[in-house]
């Protein structure tokens, strides 16, 4: 079933607006259906607060073969035989093993290791570049004024990190799951040894889409060290499934004038996710 874009009411409007989004991160049908309610909808009371995504302790199995992780010697510092430990967890083993990670110093450092959140069926993977002192306390993924936006850049475009439908979810992880201290850049050593944790999630849940936000975020997926403006555009691969690269939300917030440019990415992404579900749909059709 096709899903329509969320209604923006005057309230979600007035909000992202207070973030510095305006009426950018609006799609355009959205905002002529918007402007084309009665007057009286101004009036509403508050946002209806969507139900809670269902918990779910495994993910559904995959309609198309895992892929196998990649090889060892492409991760130079994780240990070959933790990397195949971690490749054979299952969901919730997989958690649990990554909140009892020591295998770098963060893990010393950290309140807690922040594994992810969202529906384990969304069709939509965010992958972050690490936890900051809040996500830490927390143990959520970009919440404070970077998950504010993240927030309403996602609905701007029909999805919702609190949707169980997986036409309109998403499942937020980060590179580390730990957060360095002082926010400062994340370290190759720590890259290294949390690649597994996140190679594991991607196999398990394995997404249609994956967003990738920020430079460490995209480097870490694609093995590549070109700048965000040479990655931005066009579709990467990342064990068989397509990424789309982008500026990370906190970055946004320190340069409002790339909100158009993001504004490109997440509508690029979006008409690659809703080809891809058209595509799928097809093809179940003509097996039936």
């Amino acid at each position: 079933m096709t899903e329509t874009s969320p209604r923006l009411t005057p309230q979600i409007l007035q909000w992202t607006q207070a973030l510095g989004l305006g009426p950018l991160f609006v799609r355009r049908e959205v905002l002529r259906e918007q402007q084309a309610q009665p007057a009286v909808e101004a009036a509403a009371e508050g946002i209806a607060t969507p139900a809670a995504a269902k918990p779910v302790a495994q993910p559904p199995k995959p309609n198309r073969p895992i892929p196998p992780p990649r090889p060892a010697s492409s991760i130079p510092i994780a240990d070959a035989a933790r990397v195949e430990a971690i490749a054979r967890m299952d969901w919730d083993e997989l958690q649990a093993g990554a909140q009892a990670c020591r295998a770098c110093k963060l893990g010393s450092s950290r309140h807690q290791a922040v594994f992810g959140s969202g529906s384990t069926q969304a069709r939509w993977m965010i992958i972050g570049e690490a936890p900051g002192a809040e996500e830490d306390r927390q143990g959520q993924p970009f919440v404070g004024a970077a998950g504010q936006l993240l927030d309403a850049m996602l609905q701007a475009i029909g999805l919702d990190r609190s949707a169980d439908d997986p036409e309109r979810a998403v499942y937020i992880a980060n590179v580390l799951k730990c957060r360095p201290p002082g926010n400062r850049n994340p370290e190759p050593e720590e890259v290294g040894q949390c690649a597994p944790w996140l190679e594991r999630q991607v196999a398990l849940l394995q997404p249609q889409l994956i967003l990738a936000l920020g430079r460490f975020a995209a480097h870490s997926l694609l093995g590549s060290q070109a700048p965000i403006s040479q990655l931005r555009g066009q579709v990467h691969e990342f064990a068989g499934i397509p990424v789309i690269v982008s500026y990370h939300p906190a970055y946004l917030l320190r340069n409002p004038a790339d909100k158009a440019r993001v504004w490109r990415d997440l509508c690029f992404a979006r008409d690659l996710a809703d080809a891809a579900a058209a595509k799928t749909a097809e093809t179940q059709s003509e097996s039936e």
